[in-house]
């Protein structure tokens, strides 16, 4: 006990004091690039450990400059997406086109975000992509916010508050992050009225529940989960002849704002036909940055976001100028028939074909390296609260390996890879990974599957 005791006092008494150190070249030179303070902090901690025991002073320069470099690491990381699932909440949804990236360096720096350079006075930033929006949907009206979640609560405080909204129970539905509808219609001010039941809906019930305190009915598409069996569901068609009738708002939240035909998806298109107010994501299958994109069709629609757009919620979730930059360049490249160019386009749309002979290359450079794999028929995913029961035919390239020891690595790397266990394999889906990624990635398995062999 006294052996153990003494030892600890020779190991505090021959441990350097941290001003001593800091005089030393090795350590100005940390101090040089991160900072005294940072660089005393690190040092401390590391003599702290020492002190207990806990490390010895042989590598402390480089575990104190490892310390320093952790800490000013970003935390916000490049990843490589071979999971398969095309707008994933957890890696940013979609990612942004070449086009929208090269816009955001403009955005960067000075730019005239509310600057009308023709008449030399303050513009307007919704301006900015109002006439793109309005001449892509062939709307009257448009207006942006930072997600549709603020859309819809913008829509229904500025449009219904202190009033009756009615909407089927059918359509309360829970986004990510436990973001209920009846909690965005309670923060709104607005009173939900339910009608119908979980499964089936009808037109009429919209129209028994109708008051005078009634502003508008609302649509809420169930874009993250599907009911099937004996359902019924009031079409937008048949909700608008009810709207008419009593001269109330049709609205309707999208979700994910498709721009075509995807498997049994409503598109925008479809719902101006017959609602007043639209609104809708931008990061989903719009394929932009995140946003949420209200519409307006009709007089009632126009004067609907004008009102919106006045109210000062509006100023609150308003879109900074580098999503309003990586926006009008999305809607752009839609408006002048480059939507290919636009990564989810192209991954929602890439036939199984060119998908397998993607993975085949990979497989031929991975066995020349040495790394055991097999491709496999499998399906990719839309993801993002998207056609849930809509599934892409993929191949997959599986590794061979203990697949759960595999996929840690791969995620643990530089870049981080993201892959899926399918059957008790590591597998990595091709539809996903960006251009230009794919050497990266077979490097990344490369090393992966070589640390597990030692």
């Amino acid at each position: 006990m006294h052996r153990l005791q003494n030892s600890r006092i020779d190991r505090a008494v021959s441990l350097p004091a941290v001003g001593t150190l800091l005089n030393e070249p090795a350590y100005a030179e940390l101090v040089t690039e991160y900072g005294r303070s940072r660089v005393v902090e690190a040092i401390r901690e590391q003599i702290a450990s020492e002190r207990s025991g806990e490390a010895d002073g042989s590598q402390r320069h480089a575990a104190v400059a490892s310390k320093l470099r952790a800490a000013v690491a970003p935390n916000l990381r490049w990843v490589i997406n071979a999971t398969g699932v095309i707008l994933h909440t957890n890696l940013g949804r979609a990612p942004l086109s070449r086009a929208a990236m090269e816009a955001l360096a403009v955005a960067a720096g000075y730019s005239n975000l509310e600057l009308d350079l023709v008449k030399g006075r303050r513009g307007e930033r919704a301006a900015l992509v109002g006439g793109l929006l309005t001449s892509l949907f062939t709307c009257e009206s448009a207006l942006v916010v930072n997600n549709n979640a603020a859309a819809v609560l913008l829509t229904l405080t500025a449009l219904c508050r202190g009033k009756e909204v009615i909407v089927s129970r059918g359509q309360l539905v829970e986004i990510g992050g436990s973001f209920r509808m009846p909690d965005v219609m309670r923060l709104s001010g607005a009173r939900m009225v339910e009608v119908g039941t979980t499964n089936r809906t009808r037109a009429v019930d919209y129209e028994e529940a109708v008051t005078s305190r009634t502003a508008a009915l609302l649509r809420v598409h169930t874009s993250n989960f599907r009911v099937t069996g004996f359902t019924e569901t009031a079409s937008l068609d048949q909700l608008r002849e009810v709207a008419r009738r009593h001269d109330l708002l049709l609205l309707d939240d999208l979700g994910s704002g498709a721009m075509e035909q995807v498997g049994d998806e409503p598109t925008v298109a479809e719902s101006l036909q017959h609602s007043d107010v639209v609104t809708f994501s931008g990061d989903k299958l719009l394929g932009g940055p995140q946003a949420g994109i209200v519409l307006g069709r009709g007089e009632k629609g126009a004067d609907a976001v004008k009102k919106m757009a006045r109210h000062p919620l509006a100023r609150a979730v308003r879109i900074d100028k580098l999503t309003l930059a990586a926006l009008e360049a999305t809607l752009s490249q839609r408006l002048t028939g480059h939507a290919d160019q636009i990564p989810v386009e192209r991954m929602l749309h890439m036939p199984v074909a060119d998908v397998r002979r993607r993975a085949a290359m990979w497989s031929v450079k991975l066995a020349e390296r040495g790394v055991e794999n097999r491709l496999i028929e499998g399906s990719s995913a839309v993801g993002g609260g998207s056609l849930p029961e809509h599934d892409l035919p993929t191949v997959l390239l599986a590794v061979a390996g203990p697949a759960s020891r595999l996929a840690t690595a791969l995620r643990q790397g530089s870049p981080p890879v993201l892959a899926r266990i399918e059957k008790d394999e590591c597998c990595l889906d091709p539809r996903t990974v960006l251009k230009g990624e794919d050497e990266t990635l077979i490097d990344a398995v490369e090393t992966a599957a070589a640390a597990l062999r030692k």
